[in-house]
């Protein structure tokens, strides 16, 4: 093929590759699974704060060897051991639990398996035969003062949920905070907030240089991509984007 006649010193311009709608699909379908990838992350992890449970939950128990707050099919409430020590997660849906919050106030519900709550009657008796919240099926999740990401689940009737000291039982009438009622909370990682902002962050930051210089309609140095990149996550990309086409411009003009 011969090649157009060019002069000494003369500026060269390549013509831009057309991007085939195999590459669109292609960047499309990275974009997905990002988001995909926050939406599915099943790991589970420890609740910090009060305002971090949402989502399935394990209630552990402050036992020797790990263990957490379970029912079975007919309500009944025990102590279930975790298989899983390492990671402390369920091996078994009766030790899963669904938090619901109650508007306003920082009381939560817990739906198990079955899909009845756990209730405390005024005698102690801690069951999950419920189907609706009432007093008996909210509890205030109160984070301990001396044991980071530790809580303390209180009944209406301000007693406590708590292990028996045997090890064998799970009793509501526990009058004041003691090691045998502190809990800790596992949960799923999607559902905790600081984790799922930062994916939502690092999946906003996955974008191509190639994709970025596509919207902007010309070539960007390392500074401008950098930029756009930083202002996705900051929410004034299209600023910027609107910036750097109006700059193209004028350059193409100067």
């Amino acid at each position: 093929m011969v090649k157009p006649l060019a002069f000494k010193g003369e500026k060269i311009t390549k013509k831009r590759k057309a991007v085939s709608a195999e590459d669109n699909l292609q960047a499309q379908k990275k974009t997905r699974e990002s988001r995909a990838d926050v939406q599915e992350d099943d790991r589970w992890v420890t609740a910090d704060a009060v305002g971090d449970i949402s989502g399935p939950v394990v209630i552990v128990l402050p036992s020797t060897l790990p263990s957490c707050i379970a029912c079975d099919a007919g309500g009944k409430v025990f102590v279930s051991k975790l298989e899983n020590v390492v990671e402390v997660e369920p091996h078994d849906m009766r030790q899963v639990w669904i938090v619901s919050k109650v508007a306003g106030t920082d009381n939560i519900g817990l739906k198990g398996h079955h899909g009845r709550y756990l209730s405390c009657d005024k005698t102690g008796i801690v069951s999950a035969q419920t189907e609706a919240m009432s007093s008996e099926e909210t509890f205030a999740c109160i984070a301990t003062s001396d044991t980071p990401g530790a809580f303390n689940l209180q009944s209406q009737r301000e007693e406590f949920i708590s292990m028996t000291d045997d090890g064998n039982n799970i009793r509501g009438d526990a009058k004041s905070v003691s090691f045998n009622n502190t809990v800790r909370i596992r949960m799923q990682a999607r559902f905790k907030p600081q984790l799922k902002a930062s994916k939502e962050m690092k999946a906003k930051e996955k974008i191509s240089k190639k994709e970025l210089e596509e919207a902007v309609g010309k070539k960007l140095d390392d500074n401008e991509v950098r930029a756009l990149k930083r202002a996705r996550v900051q929410g004034d990309y299209h600023e910027k984007l609107l910036l750097l086409r109006s700059k193209g411009k004028h350059d193409k003009y100067a």
